[in-house]
């Protein structure tokens, strides 16, 4: 599987990189030893003042690159600055599997959106891409989301995921075997592999990731 960067978010958005992460896990429905580093998480957050949301250096690269490509961030929120709101507003995470709480953890620990998916679902090789003129697909919990100009990850069937929200054809449940991470890096930001250090590190305890490949595009 090769995964490359469109030449037209490359131009818009010079900066860009993605981390890829790709293991054989082990699914569970829930991990308590792994709340517990989300509730310590989650504390921490809720005492950021709402307004600052938008100044974390990860989500306001995303914010301006979203801008870049003619999309209101406000209107359709990045993954990673939904889940800082979400839990600053006093909803907490949902709790959905160990594989997807690792993903909101090291999402709301680095500020990168980060994409999660089946690799065994993926049909081919991916293409970080724009979406198309009233394109649309079945988004997890959204249902038909139009992602026109939104940046989005492509297979050969089609798009599937965006840092706004992912579509349910390449979803992880209870089946998956095997998941590919992509970590969304907007503004280039340095430390990035220590991040992706750290959500590899997250696999491993709560997931028993197998031998991961790690890689930056």
């Amino acid at each position: 599987m090769h995964i490359s960067i469109s030449e037209t978010i490359r131009t818009r958005i010079p900066n860009i990189k993605l981390g890829v992460i790709r293991a054989k896990v082990k699914y569970e429905k829930h991990t308590p030893a792994l709340w517990e580093e989300i509730d310590k998480e989650t504390e921490r957050i809720s005492k950021i003042p709402l307004e600052s949301v938008k100044d974390i250096p990860q989500i306001e690269s995303s914010r301006e690159a979203y801008k870049a490509l003619g999309k209101e961030p406000a209107r359709y929120r990045l993954s990673a600055e939904a889940l800082h709101r979400r839990i600053i507003n006093g909803k907490g995470l949902y709790r959905i599997s160990n594989l997807v709480d690792c993903i909101n953890l090291a999402s709301i620990k680095t500020g990168y959106s980060i994409g999660g998916y089946d690799a065994e679902k993926i049909d081919g090789d991916i293409l970080f891409d724009i979406g198309r003129a009233d394109e649309e697909y079945e988004a997890i919990g959204r249902g038909i989301m139009n992602i026109e100009s939104l940046p989005v990850f492509r297979d050969s069937k089609g798009a599937f995921g965006s840092p706004t929200s992912d579509s349910e054809r390449t979803m992880i449940d209870e089946e998956t075997k095997e998941v590919l991470l992509i970590v969304i890096n907007f503004g280039g930001h340095a430390e990035f592999e220590t991040d992706l250090e750290y959500i590899t590190k997250l696999f491993k305890e709560f997931a028993e990731a197998a031998e991961p490949e790690v890689n930056v595009v």
